[in-house]
């Protein structure tokens, strides 16, 4: 019997351990500050999922297959955003301060876990699509809107859902940066800065099984 653990299962525990720790805060605090974290991880959760059928394709249509990847796409800045959940540990509360830093921190991984499982299950899908020399660059230009839609949500408050509920609003707001970038100087900062560091720590990730397996 296969008795190793399933990635599926390694998150399931992790998902618990949150749980876990998000009621521990709620019964000692008597406060409900941090559950949005339920939210935040569900969210990341859809790009996650999504990226499953792009390389478990339900259908042969590469018009539906090009739909599906622009909903992960929409998605995809979810799971990249808890990192920035980090900022409330500034929170004064009466919680004690290394007890959110876990929490914080577990769930700002497991956001990334998903995160970067997705856009790896992305670059295969596209290597169908595109050739082995244009997928780095591609991988890039990904990270870098899914950088700017953290930019959009933890600074101007936009979220996946304000494209249904007020595009115009969403659009009138990207637009702007783009046409007029030197007004926004402080947003490319951030969305590059953003970008470098997932950039570094999703390719260190994909290098990591071959270091570990030459350590041993």
């Amino acid at each position: 019997m296969d008795t190793r653990l399933t990635f599926q299962k390694i998150l399931l525990a992790i998902f618990a351990f949150i749980a876990v720790l998000i009621c521990c805060r709620i019964y000692y605090s008597g406060t409900f500050l941090f559950t949005f974290l339920v939210w935040n991880i569900f969210l990341a959760w859809i790009p996650f999922t999504i990226s499953y059928y792009l390389i478990k394709p339900f259908t042969e249509s590469k018009w539906k297959q090009a739909m599906l990847f622009i909903v992960w796409l929409l998605f995809f800045p979810n799971a990249l955003y808890i990192i920035t959940d980090l900022i409330h540990l500034q929170i004064d509360t009466s919680v004690p301060k290394w007890f959110d830093a876990i929490l914080l921190f577990i769930s700002s991984v497991v956001g990334l876990m998903m995160a970067f499982i997705s856009l790896y299950r992305v670059e295969r899908f596209l290597t169908k699509w595109f050739s082995e020399k244009r997928i780095p660059i591609i991988i890039a230009g990904i990270l870098f809107l899914g950088s700017f839609g953290v930019y959009l949500g933890r600074f101007l408050r936009w979220n996946s859902w304000d494209i249904i509920s007020n595009p115009l609003g969403l659009l009138s707001s990207i637009i702007h940066r783009f046409i007029f970038p030197f007004e926004h100087l402080r947003t490319w900062g951030i969305t590059l800065l953003l970008t470098i560091l997932f950039y570094l720590l999703y390719f260190s990730v994909k290098k990591l099984p071959g270091y570990l397996n030459r350590a041993v």
